[in-house]
């Protein structure tokens, strides 16, 4: 699905963030990326989501080399991608169903997205995918009453009900409480398991990346230093990373 080669970033004053860095990602993985502050995890993730520049290296997703997209291409390419930020972004003044068809209108036809008014299908289909997040029975909750972990699963809901294939997060359980950190990774997990979306997630709980990911990536000075099936690391691998 993704193969980077060779990719490398460097800041204004010629600091090297992302030094060479070569990988293959494939579909239904998911990828957790750890490192102490300053390693690169953030910028890595803003490269591949096509939120930054790179200096150097071929990015190829699909078989389609996008190394060098005009920014038409890229907001094209950007539509198949969902991102889940430590914010959710969602309109607190609207309740979960609605914010769940938000993301879908840009399947419907001209004349749905200018009247936004949704079809019975429609509503069912998004009650699906408030189902698959456990948030059925909040559908019509005002996301200001509803939990910051329920609010970021209402975010998982409208990235899969836009069509995501990729998924970049960056510190997505930030500022939860633990069950709800759990919750949103069991959700991230399951979503690569069944419906094979692939995620990207950069975080700093070491436990929840060992526990929940398939995969980890360890980044040090802007290096992938470790590159495993997730697991519980060992206390060398710990010290290679941090």
């Amino acid at each position: 699905m993704i193969t980077v080669r060779n990719l490398t970033k460097s800041w204004k004053d010629g600091t090297e963030v992302l030094s060479k860095l070569s990988f293959q990602v494939d579909e239904g993985e998911f990828i957790a990326i750890i490192g102490a502050s300053g390693s690169g995890k953030t910028t890595l993730l803003n490269c591949l989501s096509l939120k930054q520049k790179w200096d150097q290296g071929q990015y190829i997703y699909n078989s389609r080399d996008i190394t060098s997209l005009n920014p038409l291409e890229a907001f094209k390419l950007k539509r198949e991608w969902g991102f889940l930020t430590e914010t959710p972004d969602v309109n607190p003044k609207k309740n979960a169903l609605k914010n769940v068809l938000d993301s879908r209108y840009q399947h419907m036809s001209w004349v749905r997205q200018l009247t936004r008014k949704v079809s019975q299908d429609e509503h069912v289909f998004a009650m699906d995918y408030l189902e698959k997040v456990g948030l059925l029975d909040k559908a019509h909750e005002p996301l200001s009453k509803l939990s910051g972990g329920e609010n970021q699963r209402v975010a998982i809901a409208k990235a899969l009900i836009k069509g995501a294939k990729v998924i970049f997060a960056d510190e997505p359980m930030k500022g939860l409480q633990p069950e709800a950190q759990n919750r949103v990774m069991e959700d991230l997990r399951n979503v690569c398991k069944r419906d094979g979306v692939t995620v990207i997630c950069c975080i700093s709980n070491l436990e929840l990346a060992e526990r929940y990911a398939t995969r980890i990536w360890g980044l040090s000075k802007g290096k992938i230093v470790l590159d495993i099936a997730a697991r519980r690391l060992t206390s060398r691998e710990r010290d290679i990373v941090f």
